[in-house]
């Protein structure tokens, strides 16, 4: 059964890169995956503005201020854009145990991030956005079932029975 999330107050909004859980990347603290991911299009064109959004009040600012195309973004941009997310949103839940293990119990089950109006990191208002956000969820759910969090021990190699 597919979980479908979007807002940050909603049941599954801590999947939401507006969900209040910061992390450290590249050397600064950011408020949320928003503000990072949002301040990443920026990078090397314009770091005043990149910081301008690392200082956002809220994720919707950072968001509403990264549209912002008076402000030139990187050149790379569209080629960088999921790796980006994706290197976000794996620092979110390698900082947070208690969201990883939340992300680790929704099992095999589908993510979809049901924006009304994002095709591309959504499912769209219709359903037939690429839900590109969920895909990397569904992805950094995979590599954390196959590496303990940072600082703990691995788990013991199980052995084979009957012998």
């Amino acid at each position: 059964m597919p979980i479908y999330f979007y807002l940050p107050r909603d049941a599954w909004g801590w999947m939401s890169n507006f969900s209040p859980h910061g992390i450290a990347l590249d050397g600064a603290f950011w408020p949320t995956v928003e503000h990072f991911f949002q301040a990443a299009k920026f990078t090397g064109t314009d770091p005043a503005h990149a910081d301008a959004i690392r200082r956002a009040p809220r994720p919707r600012d950072a968001a509403r201020m990264g549209r912002d195309r008076s402000h030139p973004l990187r050149s790379d941009w569209e080629a960088v854009k999921d790796d980006i997310m994706r290197r976000a949103v794996r620092c979110k839940f390698d900082t947070h145990l208690d969201l990883r293990q939340l992300l680790l119990d929704t099992g095999d089950d589908e993510i979809v991030e049901a924006s009304p109006i994002d095709f591309y990191w959504g499912c769209g208002g219709d359903g037939s956005g690429l839900n590109r956000l969920g895909q990397i969820l569904m992805d950094v759910r995979a590599a954390l079932r196959a590496a303990p969090p940072a600082g703990t021990p691995a788990a013991a190699p199980r052995r084979k029975r009957g012998r």
